[in-house]
């Protein structure tokens, strides 16, 4: 396996309220988790930074091995951090109303387990074609979905940025987590809407089949989405099914 990841303020923010890293546990399994924080006067970056660094540091103490397993686990921790974040909101009037979406790839060489809430996506890139694994918890989404406006007009709606669903704002917190089959060859991208909003699938899909190392090509997808306004923070995370080096 091998891992690349990389994010950027963006054009026009003054801070980076995204956070991502990777974390191994201690059957050597990996869990790579991005987070886009939202609310509060700097409450969106403490909500995703809570909820990167504690998933990963209760995963570095597992040892857990397969994907039944890790499924459980991943749910019953997403539940706890919704929790704390909350929590935390409530300690805080500064924090009062911060969350974060999550996007989590547990890897395990022929299944990856993915959980997500809001708007940050996984996407699956498999012989030479890309495929989005995640579903937006967004307004634009559920819009879509109802027949109401196109998938063309979503990407420029006015209230693309409205999510329904998210870490730290209700007790109910309602993730998708799904298993999908992986073969050798196969690419896994995981990004903020700060890449979306601003490169669309088919560049995705040209950058991901380009003959580029992993790091190149999040650096390349990171590059377009600033020169294409670079609106908001951007985070890419891409995991190559077939070796075994790590970078960052």
């Amino acid at each position: 396996m091998e891992v690349a990841y990389r994010t950027s303020i963006g054009k026009q923010r003054n801070d980076n309220e995204d956070y991502v890293d990777v974390f191994t546990n201690q059957a050597g399994k990996h869990l790579a988790i991005i987070a886009d924080g939202i609310g509060g006067h700097q409450g969106g970056d403490v909500a995703s930074a809570m909820a990167v660094s504690h998933l990963g540091h209760e995963f570095e103490q597992t040892t857990l091995a397969t994907p039944e397993a890790a499924q459980k686990w991943i749910a019953t921790e997403i539940t706890a951090e919704n929790q704390s974040i909350i929590d935390k909101s409530n300690q805080f009037a500064d924090l009062n109303g911060m969350g974060t979406t999550l996007v989590a790839a547990l890897y395990f060489t022929e299944e990856v387990v993915i959980a997500n809430i809001g708007d940050s996506r996984a996407y699956l890139m498999r012989d030479g074609e890309l495929r989005q694994l995640t579903e937006d918890h967004s307004l634009v989404n559920e819009l879509v979905k109802r027949g109401e406006i196109s998938r063309q007009a979503a990407r420029h709606h006015p209230q693309k940025n409205v999510i329904i669903r998210s870490l730290g704002i209700s007790d109910d917190a309602r993730f998708d987590l799904n298993t999908y089959p992986l073969v050798l060859g196969d690419q896994l991208l995981m990004c903020t809407d700060g890449l979306t909003n601003m490169v669309d699938d088919q560049q995705i899909q040209a950058v991901l089949t380009s003959e580029r190392t992993p790091k190149e090509k999040c650096d390349q997808l990171i590059d377009m989405a600033n020169a294409a306004g670079g609106l908001d923070n951007i985070t890419v995370l891409l995991l190559a099914n077939g070796s075994r080096e790590v970078a960052d």
